[in-house]
């Protein structure tokens, strides 16, 4: 029997079973390793939107080529993948091309869709950052979490732009360090809006010409007559996995983390037996114990 979690957002994800279809020539079929559990899936869960199609539930995979389609030239059976395919929630799944990479391990630290998420981030705004870059330029960066590291480190130690960056929040203070404000009434030639805060648009953070990355879903209606952005010329940007160039990101992923330019593991705090646990790894997603930052269920 191939098993799958599923929700359909009254609060709660249950288990079915789940029919895996048979690989087109240009899909590989995926036995779950380990599969991360995202923000994005508690919400879908809580009914805060969805909940998305039984065959888009569960994102963040890692597991086992299984079956590999006949135009499929870049993986063999028995390789280990992640995956930003779906449902990676099922005990087998299908991913269709340019939606996986090779890993070295089956470790969570290459659970890599989160990871990629946070590159596309500075990837998708490259060329506005580029030419914003220089010693004196001021980038911020609001929120402390996941994805904040990631941009970051994306920042520094895989394009090595220059910005002086501030990082405003109050999660992972052990991991930021000095580096973490509280609040701040600098102005900024680059924000990247990692936070649930409605107002940045009518903010005083930005100067003219500044370039803003809305990377965040809010949790209130951002309202705005946009006076302000016209008169200051601003740039907006929205990063989304749904880029065409995300694949790249996924391999920027895997890189980083091989050569030491990004250290996730301190993030994933919490592994979830897939037969036992796996009803603990959504409460915990929901109720987010103390030292809790990313949950991953794992099958035996």
């Amino acid at each position: 029997m191939n098993r799958i979690l599923v929700t359909t957002g009254q609060g709660e994800f249950v288990e079915n079973e789940y029919d895996c279809p048979p690989i087109s020539p240009n899909e590989i079929e995926v036995k779950s390793i380990m599969t991360g559990v995202c923000r994005s899936d508690i919400d879908m869960m809580q009914g805060n939107f969805g909940p998305l199609p039984l065959n888009m539930q569960g994102h963040e995979g890692l597991g086992k080529v299984t079956q590999v389609g006949t135009a499929i030239f870049d993986v063999r059976v028995g390789d280990l993948v992640a995956t930003r395919g779906e449902p990676a929630y099922a005990d087998r799944y299908t991913v269709r091309q340019y939606e996986y990479v090779t890993v070295p391990e089956a470790h969570p630290r290459y659970i890599i869709e989160p990871v990629a998420c946070g590159i596309n981030i500075v990837s998708q705004a490259l060329s506005e950052l580029k030419w914003r870059q220089g010693p004196n330029s001021k980038l911020l960066i609001l929120g402390s979490g996941f994805l904040a590291w990631v941009a970051y480190h994306t920042i520094t130690k895989h394009y090595h732009l220059r910005f002086n960056i501030d990082v405003v929040g109050r999660s992972n203070q052990d991991i930021w360090g000095d580096k973490l404000l509280e609040s701040t009434n600098n102005e900024y030639d680059v924000i990247i809006d990692l936070s649930s805060r409605a107002d940045i648009l009518d903010s005083d953070l930005y100067k003219d010409c500044a370039l803003i990355i809305m990377a965040a879903a809010k949790t209130q209606p951002v309202s705005t007559t946009f006076d302000k952005m016209l008169w200051k010329a601003t740039t907006m940007m929205f990063p989304s996995p749904r880029n065409s160039k995300f694949h790249q990101c996924m391999r920027d992923a895997v890189w980083m983390i091989e050569n030491g330019k990004l250290d996730v593991d301190k993030f994933w705090t919490r592994s979830y037996n897939r037969n036992t646990e796996w009803q603990q790894a959504f409460a915990d997603g929901v109720n987010r114990p103390e030292n809790y930052s990313r949950g991953y269920i794992e099958w035996q």
